[in-house]
């Protein structure tokens, strides 16, 4: 969702640095890997923090356009997040997106291992009665393409530059969404 959706906002070095995290570590791991007492305290700072962040989402550029078209064709949209319920509602609404989005067809780090395990889209697979190939994770991140891939789905990589590439896990590679139409044709 974030990055992809919604614009990128997130500040993740600085968000392990006010959680005392250690650089470069995945968050949500880093704060697993903690003893319950003091994780305790960071979750409930990690989710201030990204409420706030939620709060002020927008769309990504020809998200809602992408968005509007699968639904009229028929598409069951679902997210995959390593966020919470609560800040994919409040951002899905903050970027003016939550209409395409129903409760059930959203995985987040309550409902799901968090991505890269495929636990969550493995979820919306079979809830939408699909087989893996019949499906595609778009992500801006290496966890959502491994996510994806450890699904069986088609990959998507959503970068609009060249700052970050993991081939080994992409299908396609998009700048913007865009350049996704003429593959929905």
């Amino acid at each position: 969702m974030d990055g992809t959706l919604t614009r990128a906002v997130h500040d993740f070095d600085a968000i392990r640095c006010s959680l005392g995290l250690p650089a470069g570590l995945p968050i949500l791991e880093s704060l697993s890997a903690l003893p319950e007492a003091e994780a305790s305290l960071k979750w409930q700072q990690l989710e201030e923090i990204e409420l706030e962040l939620s709060k002020t989402a927008t769309a990504s550029d020809g998200a809602a356009q992408l968005l509007e078209l699968l639904s009229q064709r028929g598409v069951r949209l679902g997210i995959v997040t390593r966020n919470s319920f609560e800040n994919v509602v409040v951002s899905l609404r903050a970027a003016g997106l939550n209409q395409y989005f129903p409760h059930d067809c959203v995985s987040t780090r309550d409902n799901a291992k968090p991505k890269p395990d495929p636990d969550g889209l493995q979820r919306l697979i079979e809830l939408f009665g699909h087989r893996p190939e019949e499906v595609a994770m778009v992500g801006d991140y290496l966890f959502d393409l491994e996510c994806g891939r450890r699904a069986g789905a088609c990959t998507v990589h959503y970068a609009a530059d060249d700052s970050r590439a993991w081939p080994d896990v992409t299908d396609l590679r998009i700048r913007s969404f865009a350049e996704l139409m003429p593959y929905l044709q």
